[in-house]
């Protein structure tokens, strides 16, 4: 859950959707530039005029030590009256604190009530945590039916842990008929966004055959790009995979790993 808090921050900073700048919009200005002092300042102005956005960053400023001392508690705070009011993001952000224990106890069920009440609004986010809570069974009662309409919900809106959690359901054949081919579908989502576990997956499904046609040419782009990014599954997977393949098919899969970063992801496949 920890990667879908630092995308909550950027939504948040994208909503400054108001026609004149006011103290949050200005404090959104501070922040992007770095200057998180002042837009803990600014921040603190919007909070008092009763903007939950402006609560909502500054929950986030306590949480992650931005302009301010980290405090666990003051974080808790600010994310509670800006949640009061229907704030998405700071309702979505407190559910973190208390699936981590961080300035609460620690209590799944209370995450997942909060968790719930982002996902009604449509918060993909939300979504995807909201599934990840039923299929781990923490906070609820572990339900994989549930667990993969809430990930629809998500992916549909292009989140790609939803995406990818989906495909692992297909592969596992939890909730649905196992179904490679489908699973292959929703990686190559995921890929296209750069999710390295994602394109690790589908590199492996293109080295055994696996809901796609055999080619140790894709197999070996996809496990190159994953391992560019940092998945060391990938490099494994490039270097057992290379071991079957010519040096004609290696130069082959490297251009087309290259031309892929070219073009962001997109089209790869």
């Amino acid at each position: 859950m920890k990667r879908l808090l630092l995308t909550v921050m950027t939504v948040l900073l994208l909503d400054v959707g108001s026609a004149w700048a006011g103290p949050f919009e200005d404090g959104t200005a501070a922040y992007q530039r770095g200057d998180y002092k002042e837009s803990v300042r600014l921040d603190r102005l919007a909070a008092a005029q009763g903007d939950a956005r402006g609560q909502t960053r500054l929950g986030m400023a306590y949480e992650y030590g931005e302009g301010v001392e980290q405090d666990y508690a003051e974080s808790v705070k600010w994310y509670r009256l800006a949640a009061a009011q229907g704030e998405a993001t700071a309702q979505l952000n407190l559910s973190f604190m208390y699936y981590k224990g961080q300035g609460v106890t620690q209590n799944y069920a209370e995450a997942v009530k909060l968790i719930r009440l982002a996902a009604d609004q449509g918060l993909a986010h939300a979504q995807a945590d909201l599934g990840v809570m039923y299929q781990d069974g923490q906070g609820v009662t572990q339900d994989y039916a549930e667990a993969a309409k809430w990930f629809r919900l998500a992916a549909a809106q292009g989140d790609t842990t939803a995406q990818l959690n989906l495909g692992m359901m297909y592969v596992d054949g939890k909730s649905f008929t196992q179904n490679y081919a489908e699973a292959a579908k929703w990686f190559r989502l995921a890929a296209a966004q750069g999710n390295a576990t994602a394109q690790y997956n589908l590199g492996r499904m293109y080295a055994i055959g696996q809901g796609v046609t055999q080619d140790y040419v894709r197999a070996h782009m996809w496990f190159n790009l994953a391992g560019a990014s940092g998945n060391v599954s990938g490099v494994e997977g490039r270097g057992f995979i290379s071991e079957r393949m010519t040096p004609q098919q290696i130069a082959e899969a490297q251009k087309m790993a290259w031309e892929c970063q070219q073009h962001n992801f997109k089209g790869c496949d």
